[in-house]
């Protein structure tokens, strides 16, 4: 008999995420105001107020967290009459507190109620049936998907979305048979089709083994990992395990997000600061094919649709063991009421015979002594579908005091369709491999950035710098050797990198903790392969992009400035976000 050790207790934090009955109170506050008489009233981004961070610690480090947080406010974005308004709402007094139209750069993210309305357009549509119908198919076998479209340098006055549309017939991978040639332009606002784009008739790849699905019915389940007398303990949103305590929350926009994360230092008899808040921040995944079907393809996944709003519900034994502990995610739809993601987030301690640390030492004569563990981690995972990919978003907390965020990428290719079935037809540049017979995959991107507030030790940190410099040796049968020259970088723009350039090491450190060996309390940023957009840097998606010309990024504190691309990504022209931020010259 297996037993698995989590208990789930409720408690309050301030960095809870909405509930249900908070969004369905945002909701009434909203529809019972003046905004209701607005034209197409919809919601765009519902999610708690941020608190300002010195009341959260001082809450937090006080021995008052029995009692409630002194506020709790949320921030609402709504459209109506083709305006933007900003909404903060006190939840306590059930109040709006302040509004603003907002005439800015771009717009919010797309509700689901828009995308599904737009692609069910083209079926009300006799040109439509018309189109498909010369094409020798089926109009109820079609299935339509809304793309966004960018910025390409025109004067934006309208919320728009171009459809691209598939053929299911014979296949459960709808992305597989692509209806090339032919797409549609939708105006959101007034939920009307602009204009069909017909570039005439082009092949239709077939259905022969384009299924995706699982060959065996019950796959075996995944064992259950590592010694099942370990335990965590889920308390509310704050998760407790072994020498690790933090806060897992969730919202429409980055989907799950860690917060408060602390390690207990025995030596001390304290717990000690790590992390103030994590989540992604922004995807780009721009597609390298220049086409009149194909340019507009360069998403910004995160603000324009939302990984939270993406989140599926986890299949047990297959996105996660058979000892996880689950989350349900809420948010609030286009119509302001509450929506639930079951099982958006899932809990598991991970043993995958991996070694935390081992040791045989054989210089004492006569012994051989060996030691060491296994390496047993702690994983926070949710899955956001967005199209055809589907992205796997772990934090993995480890006994040593690191966290990892891991990305892993799934799903099914969306492909061009094409008249080649050989690589040795083709003759022209096709942007990207023949994939399957009739289908080229485009080359692309996934570009995926976090946003980081550290507090090492405390939130008073800085970021060093350590390079490594080769230098000659004297008065040694050795020629040369290396050491570490530390730079502290003290402005943000100064504090933009590109990793990988030369050899070098990234860390956060306490200038005002000390070991007790005399050495600064700090942080390694241990970072994957490096990756830079090879766009030029006037192309108007790089333009929207401009932060992935470098991979690291420090600034000071803003609890506003947490999404890369702006908070305004739809149809964005590049004038907010990172690169923007980081021209003033801030010290960090």
């Amino acid at each position: 008999m297996i037993t698995l050790q989590f208990l789930f207790i409720r408690s309050h934090h301030p960095l809870d995420p909405l509930n249900p009955k908070e969004i369905s109170q945002i909701q009434h506050i909203i529809t019972t105001s003046h905004f209701a008489s607005l034209r197409n009233l919809t919601f765009h981004f519902v999610d708690l107020d941020e608190p300002d961070k010195q009341d959260v610690l001082q809450w937090l480090s006080s021995h008052k967290q029995n009692q409630s947080f002194p506020y709790r406010r949320a921030k609402v974005v709504i459209r109506g009459g083709a305006q933007t308004q900003e909404i903060i709402i006190d939840l306590k007094n059930e109040a709006i507190m302040s509004e603003h139209v907002y005439k800015g750069d771009g717009y919010p993210p797309l509700t689901l109620t828009e995308l599904l309305q737009a692609a069910r357009l083209p079926f009300k549509s006799s040109q439509f049936t018309d189109l498909v119908t010369r094409r020798g198919l089926n109009v109820s076998e079609i299935t339509c998907f809304p793309f966004t479209i960018g910025w390409f340098g025109e004067s934006i006055t309208k919320r728009a979305v171009r459809l691209s549309c598939f053929y299911r017939q014979g296949t459960t991978n709808v992305f597989s048979r692509p209806i090339e040639g032919l797409t549609i332009l939708v105006d959101i606002e007034s939920m009307k089709i602009v204009k069909f784009i017909d570039k005439g008739k082009a092949p239709l790849p077939g259905a022969e083994g384009t299924d995706f699905q699982s060959p065996s019915e019950n796959p075996n389940p995944i064992p259950c990992d590592g010694n099942t007398k370990r335990s965590f303990v889920i308390n509310g949103n704050n998760v407790k395990w072994k020498n690790w305590r933090f806060h897992v929350g969730f919202n429409a926009r980055a989907g799950v997000i860690i917060s408060t994360a602390s390690i207990f230092d025995a030596v001390k008899n304290k717990w000690r600061s790590v992390l103030y808040r994590g989540h992604i921040s922004e995807t780009f995944v721009p597609y390298m094919d220049p086409s009149s079907e194909w340019y507009y393809r360069t998403f910004l996944d995160v603000g324009e649709f939302g990984f939270g709003r993406s989140a599926v519900t986890l299949v047990p034994l297959t996105d996660c063991p058979n000892n996880a502990a689950y989350m349900d995610g809420y948010m609030a739809g286009g119509d302001g009421l509450p929506q639930q993601v079951p099982k958006a987030i899932c809990i598991f301690e991970r043993y995958t015979g991996d070694i935390a640390w081992r040791h045989t030492e054989v210089g004492i004569p006569g012994k051989v002594i060996t030691n060491g563990e296994p390496e047993l981690n702690l994983v926070v995972r949710m899955v956001a579908t967005v199209g055809n990919y589907d992205y796997i978003l772990d934090w993995e907390f480890k006994q040593s005091g690191s966290i990892k965020a891991v990305v892993g990428l799934s799903g099914v290719l969306e492909t061009k369709a094409a008249t080649y079935t050989n690589a040795d037809q083709i003759k022209e540049e096709t942007f990207g491999p023949l994939v399957a017979s009739n289908r080229i995959g485009n080359n692309h991107d996934h570009f995926i950035t976090y946003y980081l507030d550290l507090d090492i030790d405390g939130e008073d940190n800085s970021f060093v710098k350590a390079n490594l410099r080769a230098k000659k040796a004297k008065s040694s049968p050795r020629k040369s050797y290396w050491r570490v020259i530390r730079k502290t970088l003290k402005t943000e723009d100064e504090a933009r990198l590109r990793i990988g350039m030369d050899t070098s090491e990234l860390l956060v450190v306490n200038p005002n903790k000390k070991t007790k060996l005399g050495n600064h309390v700090s942080y390694r940023l241990m970072t994957g392969q490096p990756a830079v957009s090879l766009l030029m840097d006037d192309d108007f998606p790089q333009i929207r992009a401009s932060y992935t010309k470098y991979q690291v990024w420090v600034t000071a504190y803003n609890k506003s400035q947490r999404w890369a691309a702006g908070f305004y990504a739809d149809r964005s022209t590049g004038k907010d976000g990172l690169a923007i931020w980081s021209r003033r010259h801030v010290l960090i």
